[in-house]
């Protein structure tokens, strides 16, 4: 029997229909109007209950009524250029109850999710992700990392020190496009799929926090996936990365790996005290072990609201648990709505910097407002000495296929011109022409103590990351005379080298030493 939903709401990605019947061409139209609406506010995705009644009651439907819904639904898909998937069906009061992954699939870029990789060293982040980007298993000696690895260092050690972006698609069935290809390529990948994953990869040792950091805060991820060895548990960096996506309201899920190779009593011990975790007051989350396809569908349907933390127990080496963990990356739904923000006016925090043999000055970042097409102008900054510079955009690429214009929520890079390649560094923004920009010395913020040693004071110096910023700045005045962990007060920072682009209602981590806390921009001074 399936628990009772929600009422339906009229805002939302989830239509409720008891049935579909086709009584008129009329009803076909309003019908197809309906999910439109529905795709459009899930960003090209819908689910679609039926036997569900609009209070959420799980009615059911007969298999009668179920083939009658269905040959409706398929005239309404095809009206709209979608294609659905059947991801549940469970047995109800008089019948069965269905949930439908429904797609927009014609003319369309594909469904775009960006998901951050956090855990502790050694954990199998790297591995899981070369499995999953690659189609193959790993061979227990690093052939999967391999896959994903970008310096020498990283192979010799198997430990990440860098941020990495690969891809995983899905086509319009829900099946992997990487499984298929004999290897990995990122441009075939992006023109066979209907929804990419974007898997960011970050470091999970200690030492390269700051990059984890600007690996978060740079990508605006939609979801974490916290990976924790089965063998090992929740040890040394787990508690951190789960407290940075609880406090940037980043909804997680859990991923364990090594399962092969952990004896069955001890992996169940580590799955135990990773719940108690997430229990915790201040996480608050509910752990649901995911052991069948409809618990996929229950998880990807809830996670945007972040109270649930799905886990997921795999083996990169047997395959076993990846068939479960791919339906839920198939079914997850956008959770930030991209296209409202394609309205505003262009902004792009620069990511990294290239110097292209016949090409020039390249940079990338992730698009946070707005569009731009190649030949157009922009304006790069903020410069040493506060000035942003006009330049022209050459060409665009998006997973590395030359695009005539690229749009909020996509990775891109961008050729450009009257710059220098020495002149350009990570932080600096990429804006509408039209923009009236200011660079910011001296700004006030909200600010949370999560942890220090002692205490804090005027004439603290940590280093705060925004975005892609990354720059020590001075704390020059507050309301208390010393600030401790838990504490919160609106004070005023200095940035020490150089101004940045910042806006009232950015977030950020600041830290220094085993010192952490949490941001927001509240007011612009100089």
């Amino acid at each position: 029997m399936v628990f009772r939903l929600e009422p339906e709401r009229e805002e939302g990605n989830q239509e409720y229909k008891l049935k579909l019947d086709p009584k008129s061409e009329d009803r076909i139209i309003k019908l197809a109007t309906q999910l439109n609406y529905r795709l459009n506010e899930g960003g090209g995705e819908a689910f679609y209950e039926l036997g569900i009644s609009d209070d959420g009651l799980p009615i059911g439907i007969t298999d009668e009524e179920a083939k009658k819904s269905f040959e409706v639904m398929d005239r309404i898909v095809e009206s709209l250029g979608a294609k659905y998937m059947i991801v549940r069906k469970e047995k109800a009061t008089r019948g069965y109850v269905y949930e439908l992954l429904i797609r927009k699939t014609i003319d369309v870029p594909p469904i775009q999710i960006s998901m951050v990789m956090l855990g502790n060293v050694d954990a199998g982040k790297s591995t899981l992700k070369g499995v999953l980007i690659s189609g193959m298993l790993d061979d227990g000696d690093g052939l999967a990392m391999s896959q994903v690895a970008r310096y020498l260092h990283e192979l010799k050690f198997r430990r990440s020190s860098s941020i990495t972006y690969h891809i995983l698609g899905f086509n319009d069935s829900g099946a992997s496009v990487n499984d298929g290809l004999q290897s990995y390529n990122e441009s075939e990948i992006y023109l066979r799929s209907s929804k990419i994953i974007v898997l960011v990869d970050l470091a999970g040792h200690e030492r390269y926090l700051k990059t984890t950091l600007k690996g978060v805060l740079g990508s605006i991820p939609d979801y974490a996936a916290l990976v924790v060895a089965g063998n090992a548990g929740p040890i040394g960096s787990f508690r951190e990365h789960l407290g940075i996506s609880v406090a940037l309201g980043i909804p997680a899920f859990i991923i364990v790996t090594k399962a092969d190779m952990t004896p069955r009593e001890v992996l169940y011990s580590n799955i135990r005290k990773v719940m108690e975790i997430l229990k915790l007051p201040g996480v608050n989350k509910i752990p649901l072990p995911v052991k069948e396809g409809n618990d996929c569908a229950i998880a990807a349907r809830n996670m945007p609201h972040g109270r649930i933390a799905p886990i997921f127990i795999v083996s990169n080496v047997t395959g076993d648990g990846l068939d479960l963990l791919k339906r839920f990356l198939n079914l997850l739904p956008p959770r930030l709505n991209w296209s409202d923000k394609e309205k505003g006016k262009f902004l792009t925090y620069i990511d990294d910097k290239f110097n292209v043999s016949g090409v020039g000055v390249v940079v990338s970042g992730l698009i946070e407002s707005g569009s731009l097409s190649v030949g157009q102008r922009a304006l790069l900054g903020p410069f040493d000495d506060g000035s942003f510079r006009t330049v022209r955009v050459k060409s665009i690429h998006v997973s590395r296929i030359s695009v005539g214009r690229a749009a909020a929520g996509q990775f891109a890079t961008f050729a450009i011109t009257n710059v220098e390649y020495d002149e350009i560094r990570k932080g600096m923004v990429l804006l509408d022409i039209d923009s009236k920009p200011r660079a910011v010395r001296i700004f006030k913020a909200n600010i949370r103590v999560l942890h220090h040693p002692t205490t804090i004071k005027v004439g603290y110096e940590p280093v705060i990351q925004l975005r892609t910023v990354r720059q020590p700045v001075k704390l020059i005045q507050s309301p208390k005379p010393f600030l401790r962990t838990g504490d919160k007060a609106e004070v005023t920072f200095r940035f020490i080298r150089r101004p940045e682009y910042i806006r009232v209602g950015d977030t950020f981590v600041f830290r220094e030493g085993k010192t952490k806390g949490l941001g927001r921009v509240t007011r612009i001074l100089e």
